[in-house]
């Protein structure tokens, strides 16, 4: 089969996929657990094979512990379709009613987007939270992952088609692509394919808008911040900065600019720095901040970049306002945190910070779907239409009008000899 066919046999599948029952997509949602779990050596060793000779090929230490998927990698995926299945069915929920008229109802239910491509990085996790998801949400979906996980990914999206046609979903739904040549191709199938989700830098973000007729869920560099106010608690503050930075580094919310009140600096920053050091962590800084601690100087592009790796810029600031100017002007709309026992100045940052995620008294890290209780994500959209944040079983709906007569037809309303009542009913479809 050639990738028009994959697509074609995609598109039929997300028909039968769209009317399937909840208890259909949890039975098979289960047995794809099962499966997972029965083919663990199986899916470990065609890791070993990419991890190997991602080794070899000298692929950075952080993408390779993104590489890795071990027992405990399998068991954390296990667990997120666990939850999934606990979820309530998104598709066909009613999201408005509306009486026109007497005996003619109009009611907006939520229904899959149909197929959808997603292009993601070498994480195998990804691949069984994406698929899942897009199962439970009743969509068909082509996949594309980094080349290093060539084989892990065949292992996982073998496990799980075959596990989901013997629980009875339609063969087809889920389609495996290995090269760049099927990126260029999928992205020329714009009367077979709904929705692309590419997850990656903003330049590949970019270079998939510009190369493709079908709309873009865009998820791009995750230029994460945490601004320490002078009202934070000292060590609160450093608790959080550490845990944001290097619980995992080489993910999209981890820590990357660490942004810090002048009034505070001279007492965090040392403390801050302790820990820092004690995880590896190169740190980087403005020149207030090298007056204070020792450093590397952060140089304008270290504003920009997302290091993925122990790395961390650090600037002094004069406000809260020269903060969220910073963040706006360098961040990537991801995940930006501030500390402060201040709750009007939280309030306006979570207001005036200009991304899809905004805490306030913790971790970035938190941003993430499983946390969120979506059920794992398919990625953090950084766009500002559709969807935006983790993107969950909601981002991957879209949603359809049905109208329910009972013989009305437009000639009486456009003689005027009936009116539309237009009230709001309770009534689900």
């Amino acid at each position: 089969m050639n990738l028009r066919d994959y697509a074609l046999s995609a598109r039929d599948a997300s028909i039968r996929l769209a009317a399937a029952l909840t208890e259909e997509k949890n039975r098979a949602l289960g047995e794809i657990a099962g499966a997972l779990k029965a083919d663990a050596k199986k899916i470990i060793a065609a890791n070993l094979v990419d991890l190997e000779r991602s080794e070899k090929e000298d692929l950075p230490a952080p993408l390779l512990k993104r590489l890795k998927f071990d027992e405990e990698k399998i068991e954390e995926v296990i667990q997120g379709i666990e939850s999934l299945i606990a979820l309530p069915d998104p598709v066909g929920t009613t999201q408005t009613a509306t009486e026109l008229d007497e005996g003619l109802e109009l009611y907006r239910v939520s229904c899959p987007i149909g197929v959808i491509g997603v292009i993601f990085e070498s994480r195998p996790d990804a691949l069984v939270q994406i698929s899942t998801l897009c199962l439970k949400s009743g969509n068909a979906v082509l996949m594309k992952g980094g080349r290093e996980a060539l084989e892990t990914n065949r292992a996982l999206a073998s496990c799980i088609s075959s596990a989901s046609e013997r629980a009875g979903l339609p063969a087809g739904w889920l389609h495996l692509l290995e090269t760049r040549a099927d990126v260029k191709e999928m992205l020329a199938l714009d009367d077979l394919i709904d929705l692309v989700i590419p997850r990656g830098s903003n330049e590949f973000v970019r270079y998939i808008m510009d190369n493709s007729n079908i709309p873009v869920l865009g998820h791009a560099d995750g230029i994460c911040h945490l601004y320490v106010d002078d009202k934070a608690d000292p060590a609160m503050a450093v608790n959080i900065a550490v845990d944001s930075k290097t619980q995992y580094v080489a993910v999209c919310n981890a820590l990357e600019t660490l942004l810090v009140h002048r009034d505070i600096a001279k007492e965090f920053l040392p403390a801050m720095k302790k820990p820092m050091d004690a995880k590896g962590v190169e740190l980087v800084g403005c020149e207030r901040t090298r007056a204070i601690i020792e450093a590397g100087p952060a140089s304008e592009e270290d504003w920009k970049t997302e290091y993925l790796d122990y790395r961390l810029s650090v600037r002094v600031v004069d406000s809260l306002d020269e903060a969220i100017e910073h963040i706006n002007r360098y961040g990537s709309g991801h995940t930006d945190s501030i500390v402060t026992g201040d709750r009007s100045r939280a309030l306006k940052f979570m207001d005036l910070v200009d991304s899809g995620n905004v805490f306030w008294n913790c971790s970035t890290r938190f941003s993430d779907g499983y946390r969120y209780g979506l059920g794992a994500e398919v990625g953090i959209s950084t766009n500002k239409i559709h969807a935006r944040g983790p993107v969950g079983l909601e981002g991957l709906l879209i949603y359809k009008y049905k109208l329910v007569g009972s013989g009305q037809v437009v000639a009486d309303y456009a003689g005027g000899s009936k009116k539309f009542a237009h009230r709001k009913i309770g009534r689900s479809f």
